[in-house]
């Protein structure tokens, strides 16, 4: 079967064994060929090649439910479902997105980005269909990885709960996330992953007692409790803990075996209630570089398919702020043994990585889990340490209630660097920090500061750390401005100060962190039609340099904000308030992110459909103030 002509994933179902094998190296094929021209999440999709082909042949895609944890590792379910021919837009403007997307396919029952839902997800609607009165099966696909989050454990602990409500949770166990996972439970994993697989015995056992002439075809309560004991001693030890929490656990099995996959998938569906089926995985599975570096290609940027190699890009760039971050930090925790780094299993996109090689001692990688990440920083506080928490914009929306009731309450000295802040590209609106101002100027006690340029990164990064109460530090994705930098010797810069970095009496424009750059520019191209702006770097959003801002809007009489954030409760509604409450009413623009979702594209592309460049800026500022 070509699956060019695929039009339903059901057609897959009734095929041979080496059809389907067939099929498989047809998706690998396209998987391959797709992400190595545009990039994309690679290692994850390789390695669930045979789990979904398997999955789908026990499976009435019209009805049942399939829900995958966090989806990168879904792009086998969305080449059998649809997007085959059109994957070639993979994670390009207008084209197929890099996560499941319920917009996009009616195949796609939950759209997620973050880690560790899929289980809730999946009970919810088992929940329902039999509120209903319905009939179709409920399907979690999960990561051993995403597994340390604590909701998926939350979700597991509720499933346990309710014997009679069928669903399947597929444990895809490749000892990986982005990252090797970290904890007990991945230990255990990794204990099993080594171990023989040791077969379930205990319906076996009830048969023998219950054949017993003595006992009539009877099974009295002390019977059933022996047998569930020699149950419990018969299977692996992660298996018996799922069986504790009232799981079915079945494995582990070879996760590119169609046949053993299928006869397994088969029994689960028939057993009723909660069912654990462990299946054990290779990341990048198929493709040689890929299987090799689990790390590196996990998700990769356009690259050779014959070398493995990344493309370079055709015109040097400064270094990334992520990697200004992460070499400062190291440098500062070499002058400093109480500062102690935590990843929440993103070390390599936050640069954490470096701190984990130059010093082990001061890094500390506590899997998903950032609600974990943000309290645990908060404990290290109470004794002396001096945590940093590097966290992507998005995925600190995960631990808000920690930040507020943990840290900013206590006011405990803990360092937030958020990465991903502002507009990401073609992850789409799970992952855009774009709420990060909204939601942390209101969080009590923090001081929260965004840097122009990858130098006055470095002097945050101190003035955070010297700060005697929590700071949170919010840098954007990519490279940085090609601002010269320090090895050592930074300096602090005062907490609520701005920064005035042009003069110009016709218009202000206040802007904040990665849109200062952009506020130049826009300011020389006012400048060539005669409009002269002053450009002031914020700096800081909490507290707000209200002398600085205050002196020069009554100066000047109009006004700009300018932040690559969401308008609602932003760096401008923060600038208006403080303007309205102290009487100082003057015409004002805010330009940022409106009250929409940003989705897949470029980051240039979002700009542009956004006016956040430049030129475009410049024109909405001459149409608000009627400038000529």
């Amino acid at each position: 079967m070509l699956l060019s002509e695929l039009c339903h994933p059901n057609e897959l179902k009734g095929l041979s064994i080496d059809e389907l094998e067939d099929v498989a190296c047809q998706i690998r094929e396209r998987h391959l060929q797709v992400v190595s021209t545009s990039g994309g999440h690679l290692g994850p999709g390789l390695g669930v090649v045979e789990l979904t082909l398997a999955l789908y042949q026990t499976l009435d895609l019209d009805k049942d439910r399939v829900i995958w944890d966090v989806g990168h590792q879904a792009y086998p379910h969305k080449l059998i479902t649809g997007r085959f021919n059109e994957f070639d837009s993979l994670r390009q403007e207008k084209g197929v997105a890099g996560y499941l997307k319920r917009s996009e396919s009616d195949f796609d029952h939950f759209g997620a980005g973050h880690a560790s839902t899929s289980i809730s997800a999946a009970l919810g609607m088992a929940i329902a269909r039999d509120k209903r009165g319905d009939n179709f099966k409920c399907v979690a696909v999960i990561g051993d990885g995403a597994l340390t989050g604590g909701m998926a454990l939350e979700a597991i602990n509720h499933a346990g709960h309710l014997p009679k409500t069928p669903l399947l949770v597929v444990l895809n166990d490749n000892d990986m996330s982005i990252s090797p996972p970290v904890g007990a439970l991945s230990t255990y994993l990794n204990r099993m992953r080594h171990s023989p697989p040791v077969q379930f015995i205990s319906d076996s056992v009830q048969e023998s007692v219950k054949n017993l002439p003595f006992m009539g075809g009877a099974i009295n309560d002390e019977i059933k409790s022996i047998s569930g004991s020699v149950r419990r001693l018969s299977v692996p030890k992660v298996g018996a803990v799922f069986e504790e929490l009232g799981f079915t656990y079945m494995g582990p099995v070879d996760g590119h075996d169609i046949a053993k996959l299928t006869r397994i998938f088969n029994s689960a569906h028939k057993v009723g209630g909660p069912v654990m089926v462990h299946v054990v995985t290779t990341k990048g599975k198929g493709y040689p570089y890929a299987e090799a570096d689990q790390v590196g290609y996990h998700a990769q940027s356009a690259f050779d398919l014959t070398t493995g190699k990344s493309i370079p890009s055709k015109t040097p760039k400064p270094p990334s702020f992520s990697k200004v971050f992460g070499q400062t930090l190291v440098k500062l925790c070499e002058q400093n043994s109480k500062i102690i780094g935590i990843t929440a299993a993103m070390a390599e996109g936050t640069a954490l990585n470096l701190l984990q090689k130059s010093i082990p001692s001061q890094y500390v990688d506590v899997g998903i889990a950032e609600q974990h990440a943000v309290t645990l920083a908060g404990g290290m506080a109470c004794e002396g340490l001096k945590p940093v928490v590097a966290i992507y914009s998005t995925f600190l929306q995960r631990a808000y209630d920690q930040l507020i009731h943990d840290i900013g309450i206590q006011n405990l000295p803990v360092t937030f660097v958020l990465d991903r802040a502002g507009i990401v590209g073609a992850d789409g609106p799970t992952h855009q920090g774009q709420y990060d101002i909204s939601y942390l100027r209101c969080v009590p006690n923090f001081v929260v500061m965004a840097p122009k340029d990858e130098s006055e990164l470095q002097q945050m990064l101190v003035t955070c750390l010297n700060h005697n109460g929590p700071s949170a530090l919010r840098i954007p994705r990519g490279s940085g401005e090609g601002a010269p930098l320090m090895e050592e010797g930074w300096e602090a810069i005062e907490i609520g100060k701005a920064e005035l970095l042009k003069e110009g009496d016709d218009l202000l424009i206040i802007a904040y962190g990665s849109m200062v750059s952009p506020a130049l520019e826009t300011a020389d191209i006012l400048n060539k039609s005669g409009i002269k702006c002053s450009v002031l770097n914020a700096r800081f959003i909490r507290p707000l340099d209200e002398e600085s801002i205050h002196g020069l809007v009554k100066h000047i009489g109009k006004v700009v904000t300018m932040e690559e954030g969401t308008l609602l409760g932003g760096f401008g509604s923060a600038v208006v308030e403080s303007l309205s409450d102290n009487n100082i009413l003057v015409p004002t623009l805010r330009i940022g992110i409106p009250d929409k979702l940003v989705h897949h594209a470029s980051p240039q592309q979002s700009k542009e459909s956004l006016g956040l460049t430049p030129t475009l800026m410049a024109e909405k500022i001459r149409n608000k103030f009627k400038l000529i």
